[in-house]
């Protein structure tokens, strides 16, 4: 199930995309069925171990190139990217902003890391449906290390542009979820087993693996009014500078990479340490077919 549309994001084969917060991987995973160089990151050790075997199990059935895919994954802090500057043409932040407390910390070092020229996909609870969610129940957002805020459009977007960015484009998502987590709401966020929470459940999942006609012209009338999720693409401008003649000259930033100041699960830091290019960071051990 994917929030970012990586047409409107601009995914090429070879990009290099970071996807921030990635959790199980589910946008790393296509991105690199499109031929992107993926970095995953994420806080957690399990989501970043998972989402390394998941790599590896596609390149074993073949969805990869053991060769030529260049992949892998990163525990880290999203406050302090161990990238540096323009090292990224993609980047992918879903459903992680509200999580974040610093989260303007967090929103500039997405922009640092991307290159002049590139672009990102931020995507948050929409304020609408997330409205519902803490109205009903407390539990929801309540916590440890839940949602921290609600995002209004207008207010993600300013945020985000203070940073250098412009935003180009945005839509709404997964409206049947909305439905669902309401009603995990009303009966309990923790009780999976509640008989309709797993009906519904069961007809999610029946959407997600055989996607219907059905359920998906339902989502598509749905989205515009109760989409869960906010998508916002944006774009960081090329740096423009100007000779003595007046000659504008547009200069991208290099795709070199600081040394990984943070220990990660799927490489060494020591291997890390030597890197030239973001996915050095994640080669050693973490490379497909290594």
């Amino acid at each position: 199930m994917l929030t970012v549309d990586y047409r409107k994001l601009g995914v090429q084969p070879g990009d290099r995309l970071l996807d921030l917060g990635c959790g199980f991987g589910r946008h790393a995973y296509q991105a690199a069925r499109l031929g992107a160089q993926v970095v995953a990151f994420d806080a957690g050790a399990d989501e970043v171990r998972q989402v390394l075997d998941t790599f590896g199990a596609m390149v074993d059935a073949g969805e990869l190139d053991a060769v030529k895919s260049r992949v892998g994954s990163v525990q880290g802090d999203a406050l302090r990217l161990p990238f540096a500057d323009g090292s990224f043409d993609r980047v992918i932040a879903s459903e992680v902003l509200e999580h974040i407390p610093e989260d303007e910390t967090a929103m500039a070092e997405l922009t640092r890391v991307l290159r002049p020229g590139g672009s990102m996909a931020v995507t948050v609870p929409r304020c609408g449906p997330e409205f519902v969610n803490w109205a009903i129940s407390d539990e929801y957002h309540n916590v440890p290390g839940g949602h921290v805020r609600i995002y209004r459009h207008t207010e993600l977007s300013r945020r985000l542009e203070a940073t250098g960015l412009n935003e180009v484009g945005s839509h709404h998502a997964h409206g049947l979820h909305s439905p669902y987590w309401w009603l995990r709401c009303l009966v309990g966020p923790s009780k999976d087993d509640h008989p309709a929470v797993a009906a519904y459940h069961r007809l999610l999942a029946w959407d997600i693996i055989k996607a219907p006609k059905v359920t998906r012209y339902t989502e598509r009338v749905l989205n515009p009014l109760i989409g869960k999720s906010l998508v916002v693409y944006l774009h960081k401008p090329v740096v423009a500078q100007y000779r003595s003649d007046d000659t504008m000259v547009r200069t991208i930033s290099r795709f070199d990479v600081e040394p990984a100041v943070s220990a990660s699960a799927s490489a060494s830091a020591s291997a890390a340490a030597s890197a030239s290019d973001p996915m050095t960071a994640v080669e050693v051990g973490a490379r497909v077919g290594a």
